[in-house]
């Protein structure tokens, strides 16, 4: 601990966000670069408490050694600070830009004050770590000769692609879409993670031997029990990709999408790739986002670049305190009202609210109906006389997702599910299926990127031990 006293002489700074006129022009990302002595006594803030809350499993997902780095950036020794970083994390520069931060909830300073800025401090040190050259490939001492196909290039995917291939192994990662990077390449807006900083990871990646195949549909274009016979073993990370849908009169008009659908149209845009579907944009529209997470953000933000004449977000939850809830002590992650940058750009936000139906002309959406709610005795129940419309050119369904899509790869692997539909696993993350093992959002529903490196790495710890015993998926389903 560089400066016991660091927590008192230093408040609290993040990183500022470029301005609303300027940023709702472009689809950069929106913070600005911190100086490195900003960064130093943010650092210097970390109490390096005896029991750090910040790094357990309630805090981060990865375990990171947020005390080490934090001292060790404080005292200027970067390139200590991102062996700190790596040793427990993959992709910093992914978490650092894209987790909401509930090590930050947990840390101990946050108690009666503000706690440490962990994240920025984070995908500094990661991004320092690449503009130094400090970042190489990682090759393996020796070779296995067992392969291994990875289903699903999200971070769950990419994150056990990595550890198995430095392990030895040889790793093939299956992609359906065009290019790597699952949620990461089309879910995330550009303005909130640029797409150069997934692909210097991704030449990392390469350089240490893990092959891509993408445009490869497994249990479309090749079949699970084709890789069954043909790796040492299989690890399905294909994320949660099942929608919670609107289930209203009027959902199939033009004009009513899921969100991924519209974040995903937009990122390939930007990337110059052809759209074969129909175009879904903002553009001069009124626009309604059903749903208030992040997801709901994304769009918001969108929309805003694509130049839409007004939006509105419903979420069906009461509005939150805006300080942390009494039902959410620390260090639990805080149920309290958060306002996103999108939300700074603008927005008609609105609680309590749930949707009754859409309504249009010639097919396409004009008007969405709608009533206000009250929480009670376990359900939703509308509250009389609060019956409203409004119109809407463009209605986004963001609602989050339920878990993995059955159909298909899944159901005909025959993998067992648990009460919430998603795949069951044991302690080696292996499935009911000898040599198939499961992680990320496919194992545990949707939820965090720091929860999918987290299952990405003990997955391929549990991949690794299953294939150092001398097993192989190709011997079970002879």
């Amino acid at each position: 601990m560089a400066d016991p006293k660091g927590f008192l002489k230093y408040a609290r700074e993040g990183p500022k966000r470029r301005s609303v006129e300027l940023r709702v022009h472009d689809w950069r990302e929106f913070y600005q670069p911190m100086a490195e002595d900003k960064l130093k006594s943010q650092g210097a803030r970390c109490m390096d408490c005896g029991v750090p809350f910040c790094q357990s499993t309630n805090g981060c997902p990865v375990v990171n050694l947020i005390p080490e780095w934090n001292d060790l950036v404080h005292r200027g020794r970067w390139k200590d600070a991102l062996k700190a970083l790596h040793a427990t994390n993959n992709f910093p520069e992914f978490t650092g830009r894209l987790c909401p931060a509930p090590c930050e909830s947990a840390c101990v300073l946050g108690i009666n004050s503000d706690p440490v800025s962990i994240r920025v401090i984070e995908w500094n040190i990661v991004d320092r770590g690449f503009d130094e050259g400090w970042v190489e490939p990682i090759m393996p001492v020796e070779k296995t000769g067992k392969a291994v196909a990875v289903i699903g290039s999200g971070p769950a995917g990419l994150a056990a692609a990595q550890q198995l291939a430095r392990a030895g192994h040889r790793v093939t990662v299956y992609e359906k879409a065009d290019r790597i990077g699952g949620l990461l390449r089309y879910g995330i807006p550009d303005f909130k993670m640029e797409k150069w900083v997934l692909d210097r990871r991704l030449d990392q990646m390469l350089a240490e031997g893990v092959e891509f195949k993408t445009g490869a549909h497994v249990g479309l274009d090749v079949s699970g029990e084709e890789l069954r016979r043909t790796y040492d073993s299989v690890l399905l990370t294909m994320g949660a990709e099942k929608a919670r849908e609107l289930p209203v009169p009027g959902r199939d008009l033009k004009g009513v999408h899921l969100a991924m659908d519209y974040l995903t149209q937009q990122n390939k845009r930007n990337a110059g790739e052809t759209i074969v579907a129909e175009p879904i944009t903002a553009k001069g529209k009124r626009v309604v986002i059903i749903g208030g997470g992040d997801t709901g953000s994304d769009c918001l933000g969108t929309a805003h670049r694509q130049g839409a004449r007004e939006v509105r977000q419903f979420e069906l939850l009461p509005e939150p305190p805006p300080q942390r809830a009494a039902s959410t002590p620390w260090p639990l992650w805080p149920m309290q009202l958060r306002t996103s940058h999108a939300h700074e750009e603008g927005c008609d936000r609105r609680w309590s609210v749930s949707t009754t139906k859409c309504s249009g002309r010639d097919g396409q959406v004009s008007t969405l109906h709608a009533n206000r709610v009250a929480f009670e005795q376990g359900k939703f129940v509308p509250i009389p006389n609060t019956e409203f419309e409004l119109d809407a050119d463009l209605v986004l369904l963001a609602m989050g997702f339920t878990g993995p899509v059955q159909a298909g790869l899944l159901d005909s692997l025959g993998v067992t599910y648990d009460a919430r539909g998603t795949v069951t696993v044991d302690d080696q993350f292996m499935t009911n299926l000898d040599g198939v093992f499961a992680a990320g959002d496919t194992k545990r529903g949707a939820s965090l990127i720091v929860w999918a490196i987290a299952e990405g790495r003990k997955a391929a710890a549990g991949v690794d031990q299953y294939l150092r015993a001398g097993r192989s998926a190709k011997t079970a389903v002879k």
